[in-house]
């Protein structure tokens, strides 16, 4: 059984990824993904474990997409937008 994975949010529009980092429990962060496709965006979530093959951050890739930094603070502020948007339609 694995110990720790990888933390890797995709946004699908744009075939963009980020390797967020590593965690021992990734519920948090697969219901924060739920929540941004919920709200409307093209998002969605990979958590990997961590191995041998996948030790650094720099090794993992991942097929069709190319990777942005700063790509999930960047999604964190349009689901922060999209959620004030519909609380001040309240």
């Amino acid at each position: 059984m694995y110990s720790k994975f990888w933390l890797i949010i995709k946004d699908d529009s744009k075939r963009t990824f980020e390797v967020c980092g590593q965690a021992s429990s990734d519920n948090a962060f697969t219901n924060k993904t739920y929540a941004m496709q919920r709200a409307g965006m093209n998002v969605s979530s990979v958590t990997p474990p961590v191995t041998n093959k996948t030790s650094s951050k720099g090794l993992i890739k991942i097929t069709g997409y190319t990777q942005e930094d700063g790509l999930h603070e960047r999604l964190l502020n349009e689901f922060r937008t999209i959620t004030m948007r519909s609380a001040d339609e309240w």
